[in-house]
This record gives C-alpha cells, structure tokens and sequence, in this order.
C-alpha cells in the first residue's frame, strides 16, 4: 500500500513493492492466524484483530495513518496494549482477566514515546501522499515535547508498577540501562531547536536503534534474572 520514494523505517531507498509482495503478505497472515490456534483462542483473535488494524492503518481504501489522532491511537494501541496482551497471556496460559493492565499501558506509551520520532523526517513526503501524521500536527520541535511527555508517563507508570511489587531495585536498573536514550534524545532534540533540518532519517534511525536495543538489553535482564 505504501509506496515511499523516501527513506523508511530501516531502508535508505526503498523498494518499490510488487504485486507478489502482496500475495506473500497475505500468505503470511493466514499462516500467524493459524499458528496462533495452536497456543490460545484469545492469543489467536488478537493476532486477528492486530492485523486487521495493520491493514486499515495502510490499506488505501481506509489508510488510517492518513489521520493523526486516529493513527496515532492505532499504533498506541495494538503495537503496544494489545500486544503486550496476547504475549502475557499466550506463554501463561492465563485467562484474560489475569492479564495486568497497568503493564499493557505502560508498553502503549513506551511505544508512543518512539512511534512520533521515526514520523518527524517525513513531514513532506507525508504530506505528498496526503497524510497528516501526529508528527505533522505537533510540528518537529513539538514531537520532542509529545515523545518526552510519553516517555515520562510510562517511567512514572513503570515506577508504581514496581513499586507495587515491591522491586524498586528493578526500576533502578530499568532508570541506569536507559540512560543512553535519554542523553541521546536531549542531545538530538537540542540540535533540531538549532536547526529543524537535524529531523533527519540518519538521527531517527540512530534514535529508534538506541531505544531498541536498551529497552530489549533492559527487559532481557529480568528474563535472566527472573529465571
């Protein structure tokens, strides 16, 4: 559906997507559907309903992502909440009233803290394409104050969930292992104050890397240290 002639995501130039490509996507949908019996009923209507979103988000017949509320709101929910969701309950076997929900928003807004900043570098071809991004409705300078203020609530939500369970050293160590995405983040919001043309592919992807591989380094840990 998305046909970018601008870097994306990971890809300098991207390639122009083929009509087997949507074949192959499909292909792979049904088979995540399938699979996905296999665990869970709940597990495998979540994947459902997530890539019915994906879909409506893209699909030019909805494109979702044309609108920036609603967009946004897309993303935060089913890449983050619902998500988190299926994943808690499919490896536990939980049922769905089991399922925490303090965790569920608190990996929304881990996501809606980031999602904004891969968007700011691409004001023009959006716009091109007839999309108006919650990046574009803040402005460049304006997605730094949105992202720090989601980044924020989810440390503070991040906070009360450890607290609740008594492991504030866990929230430490999450504060220590995640301080390279805050230095880089004032370090990069700094310079697009200077210059806005610092809103750069070359810095999102930096960005979005940092962010991944603490946030992945971080949780890795508990896994370790939980087992």
């Amino acid at each position: 559906m998305d046909r970018d002639e601008t870097p994306i995501g990971g890809l300098a130039a991207p390639p122009q997507p083929t009509r087997q490509l949507l074949h192959f996507t499909i292909v792979m949908d049904l088979a995540a559907i399938i699979l996905s019996l296999f665990i869970s009923r709940w597990f495998a209507i979540g994947i459902l309903l997530y890539i019915a979103a994906s879909r409506a988000y893209s699909f030019r017949g909805i494109r979702l992502k044309k609108y920036p509320v609603v967009g946004f709101l897309t993303v935060f929910l089913f890449q983050g909440a619902v998500i988190f969701f299926i994943c808690y309950q499919g490896a536990g076997r939980y049922t769905v009233h089991d399922v925490p929900l303090l965790p569920c928003l608190i990996a929304s807004f881990l996501i809606g803290a980031l999602y904004p900043l891969s968007q700011v570098y691409q004001h023009q071809a959006d716009q091109k394409d007839g999309i108006t991004t919650i990046s574009i409705l803040m402005g460049k300078r304006g997605t730094f104050v949105f992202s720090m203020i989601f980044f924020l609530s989810a440390t503070f939500l991040l906070y009360l969930r450890f607290n609740e369970k008594g492991q504030l050293n866990l929230f430490i160590l999450y504060l220590f292992v995640m301080l390279p995405v805050v230095l880089f983040f004032l370090y990069w919001m700094m310079k697009v104050w200077r210059n806005e043309e610092e809103a750069s592919f070359r810095n999102s992807l930096k960005m979005n890397v940092v962010a991944t591989l603490c946030t992945s380094a971080y949780f890795l840990t508990l896994i370790i240290l939980n087992h």
